[in-house]
């Protein structure tokens, strides 16, 4: 296995592994190098349903996302397709699934049809977009709490009524900052498509205050973009890495395939807070 990071402060492109045919060793190199630089992302994986879900499977259970119909094969994998009667809309900074009580640990999405140009994907290191806060806003936004609900992007995709999905699906509390429960760092942890406000603040300062919250991933200075190409894979840290799907390529098609990690229930544990050296050299002026 070979890496080349992508910029300095995420991403990285996997050489010479085959996704279909991973030994125990190769796992633990991988979740280290997830841990290093957020996102990894490797090129030429033919590989089948069935092997994309046994890759990734070994890094924890699986969630099936409500999206998934009944009767579909392999109901870990979520398909996501736009073509000309579907413009993409996942074109905002979103952490997967911040509406379960557990969250995702990681998303593995894997491109089947890609358009000619444009789709590409961006990502955000959210640990390093917190250390470049202003010590102020920092402690500002030190253990609020916001709130995560499912129906703000799915009650209309899924055609359900806001209460139908939260019977069961209720809305979630998660800490503004959390902890990464690998590695120690602080993580600003809301997002546009499912924080719907602060807990205990009124709506204007709670939309003020998230709108600003939700800039940190603006900075191309924390981010990385991907190009996609068939048979393309993407994996993602989704405690400290939310995407953005470019959508500039309508009415032209794309097809991918997720697969998703279980994650844990976030929490901020000052006492585990710890920052890497790549983080520390990176902080320069606060944001």
């Amino acid at each position: 296995m070979n890496i080349e990071p992508l910029t300095p402060a995420i991403g990285a492109t996997i050489l010479d592994v085959d996704l279909g045919s991973v030994s125990p060793g190769l796992i633990d190199d991988l979740r280290a190098a997830l841990l290093k630089y957020k996102v990894l992302f490797f090129r030429d994986q033919a590989i089948t349903p069935e092997q994309h879900i046994r890759f990734a499977h070994q890094f924890g259970e699986l969630e099936i996302h409500p999206a998934t119909p009944n009767d579909q094969n392999n109901r870990e994998i979520l398909h996501i397709a736009h073509g000309p009667k579907s413009r993409g809309s996942e074109n905002f900074w979103h952490s997967d699934v911040t509406w379960r009580e557990q969250p995702s640990l990681g998303s593995i999405l894997r491109a089947r049809k890609v358009p000619p140009v444009g789709g590409d994907t961006l990502f955000a290191n959210m640990a390093l977009a917190y250390e470049r806060l202003s010590g102020p806003t920092r402690d500002r936004i030190h253990n609020l709490v916001a709130v995560h609900d499912i129906a703000r992007v799915f009650a209309k995709r899924l055609n359900k009524a806001p209460e139908e999905l939260h019977e069961l699906y209720p809305p979630m509390e998660h800490p503004v900052v959390r902890t990464h429960p690998e590695t120690g760092e602080r993580v600003v942890y809301v997002n546009g498509a499912f924080t719907s406000h602060i807990k205990g603040m009124d709506s204007a300062e709670s939309d003020a205050l998230l709108d600003e919250r939700y800039k940190s991933a603006w900075n191309p200075e924390v981010q990385c973009r991907f190009r996609w190409e068939v048979d393309s894979i993407a994996f993602w840290d989704n405690r400290a890495c939310p995407p953005f799907a470019a959508s500039d390529y309508f009415p032209q098609e794309g097809e991918l395939e997720r697969v998703t990690i279980a994650g844990d229930t976030p929490t901020l544990d000052d006492a585990a807070y710890t920052t890497s050296p790549e983080q520390r050299s990176m902080r320069l002026l606060p944001i």
